[in-house]
């Protein structure tokens, strides 16, 4: 079991980074568009070019670990699809008919028909893809939020999941509102942090760039303005998760013992499980109370009130909670840096500014990695809250067979997804410029870019060349 959910937890690792990108930057992508066909400026074309190529390779390395990912529901948790698959299994499908259908049908016009169909036309296919990204969240974490706050089931004789009279019971379950909102600005911040570094890395070497100037200051007004709507969401959805998971909370805040007189927020300090503290804890009196409950004389119950089989990892929630915080804050403290930063008229020669927004440009994924954790972890030693463990949702499988499969994944994603990386970051240290070229598809097929040898029917900085029985066709 624990070796099925390591191979989960790097698959899903892996795979979470590539979503958290792709739904922001089609987004992005959307708005580049938009403001190109309204202004007819041609700065917002070379932008969209310049990351239409960027988002075709983290949308084929998602939708390639994706599907990856689900096989491990049979192989490794076939008991956990044989019981909950009647609620799981539909919501999944719609997330394939509605949102992976809308992307893939509209990805191809949107990568290779700029000059091929009419603007609006392709305008349509951009904010198709990006509806569809959304889509996408929106059923995935319907799943995953009713195996938070599972409602709306029956249970059937043979001990399965059965979906009640009402579906909305399902797809509308208590935490889910709160977990897609925080979720998808998370996504919105991780994109707009690395825009902001791409900026600043092209600022630094030449702040006369008008398209690194132009991506620094629209990824700063995201996190001048997002980040701060990003920590009330994520303080209601603390609030919903202490209502109905407060074993949760009790792990992420370092509570083994119950405070009657209000609780104290503890900064740092190293949990000890098995002596049930919190060593070294630096900590201000009462202030989780007030954050929790709005009242500095609230009690707050600790684990102390939960059977020792039904805590989570304390140590693992306490600190991926305490990551997340404290790059979201790092977040804020980068966007209030860049209102100063425009007031004083400095944005785009503080070099300073520039290089803190480059170490800051990977947040995004740790954070929202670091948030990943701190909701499946804090659910343990629940598959679905309160109702099925997760040792008894495993398959039943020897631990070769599973330790052979988690290196063999764990080899080859380094492999294919560390090219994938490396090649990405190669056209992100390339400046954009006048007359970017897009994504580019050849007679043979695959995607061609800018910077790469060209194809038969492709000359360097000009749009393709078709052969004359072709542009018949």
């Amino acid at each position: 079991m624990l070796l099925a959910r390591m191979q989960f937890a790097f698959t899903i690792s892996f795979h979470f980074f590539f979503p958290a990108f792709t739904i922001g930057l089609a987004s992005y992508l959307m708005v580049l568009e938009g403001l190109w066909l309204r202004t007819g400026k041609q700065l917002y074309l070379d932008l969209f070019k310049y990351w239409v190529k960027i988002f075709a390779i983290v949308f084929a390395m998602g939708v390639v670990s994706g599907i990856v990912m689900s096989y491990q529901f049979g192989t490794n948790w076939s008991v956990f699809s044989d019981v909950a698959g009647p609620v799981i299994g539909p919501l999944m499908a719609y997330e394939v008919l509605t949102a992976f259908f809308l992307e893939a049908g509209f990805l191809g016009v949107m990568l290779f028909g700029m000059n091929k169909v009419g603007k609006k036309l392709h305008f349509a296919a951009t904010c198709m893809v990006a509806l569809g990204t959304f889509v996408s969240a929106f059923w995935i974490l319907s799943v995953n939020s009713w195996m938070q706050t599972p409602v709306g089931f029956e249970m059937g004789a043979n001990g399965q999941f059965l979906p009640g009279p009402s579906w909305w019971d399902i797809v509308f379950n208590p935490s889910f509102p709160y977990r897609l909102v925080h979720t998808v600005m998370a996504a919105y911040l991780t994109t707009a942090f690395v825009v902001g570094g791409v900026g600043a890395w092209h600022l630094l070497k030449d702040r006369t760039n008008a398209h690194a100037r132009k991506m620094f200051t629209m990824a700063m007004w995201m996190a001048a303005l997002v980040t701060p709507l990003q920590i009330f969401a994520g303080d209601l959805h603390g609030l919903n998760t202490l209502e109905h998971q407060p074993q949760k909370v009790m792990a992420m805040e370092g509570h083994f013992d119950s405070h009657p007189d209000g609780a104290p927020l503890i900064l740092f300090g190293i949990p000890d499980s098995e002596e049930k503290t919190v060593r070294y804890a630096i900590q201000i009196p009462r202030l989780s109370s007030l954050i929790l409950k709005h009242d500095l004389d609230a009690p707050m119950d600790g684990l102390d009130t939960i059977p020792d089989d039904e805590e989570p990892p304390v140590g693992m929630v306490f600190w991926s909670f305490r990551i997340m915080v404290g790059i979201g804050f790092a977040m804020l403290g980068i966007g209030l840096w860049s209102l100063v930063a425009r007031w004083r008229g400095r944005l785009y020669d503080w070099s300073l500014l520039h290089k803190a927004a480059i170490v800051m440009a990977p947040s995004g994924f740790i954070a929202v990695l670091a948030g990943w954790i701190t909701t499946e972890v804090g659910r343990q030693p629940y598959v679905i809250y309160g109702l099925l463990r997760t040792a008894d949702a495993a398959s039943p499988l020897d631990a070769p067979a599973v330790a052979a499969s988690l290196l063999a994944f764990i080899v080859v994603y380094f492999t294919v997804f560390g090219i994938g990386i490396w090649y990405i970051l190669r056209l992100m240290g390339k400046a954009p410029h006048t007359g970017e070229v897009g994504a580019k598809r050849g007679d043979s097929g695959p995607i061609r870019t800018a910077g790469l040898t060209p194809g038969p029917t492709q000359s360097p900085g000009h749009e393709e060349t078709l052969p004359a029985e072709k542009k018949d066709i």
